[in-house]
């Protein structure tokens, strides 16, 4: 958004107005209702803005509180973008520029199915479970830094980009449709994307242990001892993690297939016990290493 645009007349909004949109921001879900699901978090946030740009209680003020009233629903987090975005028009309206009701709430309705779209696989599907990955491996050794991490890095990736999501869309104003337009959004998507999935790719070899100790053949070594070969040993040889990355690929294979997730972390646990119980699975030694190492 170019300068001019912005400083049309007198009233300019300050670091501080923005700073109380990334407050209120965090409540934005607060008020969340099935009429028009996340209007008054949207408007409770703006508050700032409107207070700064319309000082004195009256017309103005209520019809400007009224129009952020209208249906709205998107990511969370991704509403930052749309609340800088929205703070700027009304700067520009209080300015004088010769921008309508609608156009705001346009832009409003505009952003917010592409953002939701992007919130989603990225926080939700790549962000939050890596961090939680991460927090779970060092909670698996007993560890209180494993939720501590989680909830730190979660939380600072949250606020920092509600904050810089409230700045840029306010400094870039209409501009960030085009932004869109040029595949932006699409570019950051496929990039977490392909970033969750080498880090949980790695975690799944870390973390998925299948231990078969049937024994295969027995064997007689120099010293007369009996030597037992295991399925395991024989299936490490082989591939490190094979039953693991077969297991993983499977599960996979099911999900695609529209499988309620509930119904096969059922059947993992009917698996395991059953495996257990049959002594075809068991709880690999303390010294256990698929590498052997």
């Amino acid at each position: 958004m170019a300068t001019e645009q912005v400083t049309i007349g007198e009233k300019k909004l300050t670091k501080r107005d923005l700073m109380g949109v990334f407050i209120r921001s965090n409540l934005f879900q607060g008020s969340w209702n099935f009429e028009r699901m996340q209007s008054l978090g949207f408007c409770f946030s703006v508050i700032p803005v409107i207070k700064r740009l319309y000082p004195e209680k009256g017309p103005e003020r209520e019809l400007a509180i009224k129009r952020h009233l209208e249906f709205f629903n998107t990511h969370p987090y991704m509403a930052a973008p749309i609340l800088g975005v929205t703070s700027a028009m009304e700067e520009q309206k209080a300015n004088g520029a010769d921008i309508d009701e609608s156009a705001i709430n346009g832009i409003k309705v505009g952003l917010m199915g592409p953002l939701a779209g992007v919130g989603d696989p990225i926080f939700w599907g790549t962000v939050r479970p890596v961090l939680a990955a991460l927090g779970a491996g060092f909670a698996t050794d007993g560890s209180i830094i494993g939720p501590l991490l989680f909830f730190v890095l979660f939380n600072a990736i949250r606020l920092g980009f509600r904050y810089w999501g409230v700045v840029y869309g306010y400094t870039k104003g209409t501009d960030v449709v085009s932004d869109m337009s040029g595949g932006v959004l699409q570019k950051l998507t496929e990039g977490a994307s392909i970033l969750g999935l080498f880090v949980m790719g790695a975690l799944v070899n870390k973390w998925t242990t299948i231990y078969v100790p049937l024994v295969a053949y027995t064997t007689t070594d120099d010293n007369g001892k009996k030597v037992d070969t295991t399925v395991q040993s024989i299936l490490d040889q082989l591939m490190p993690g094979l039953l693991a990355l077969g297991l993983t690929f499977l599960c996979m294979w099911i999900l695609k297939k529209k499988v309620n997730p509930l119904w096969l972390i059922l059947g993992l646990f009917v698996v395991g016990i059953v495996g257990y119980a049959t002594h075809i699975l068991g709880i690999p030694p303390a010294n256990y290493s698929p590498l052997g190492n």
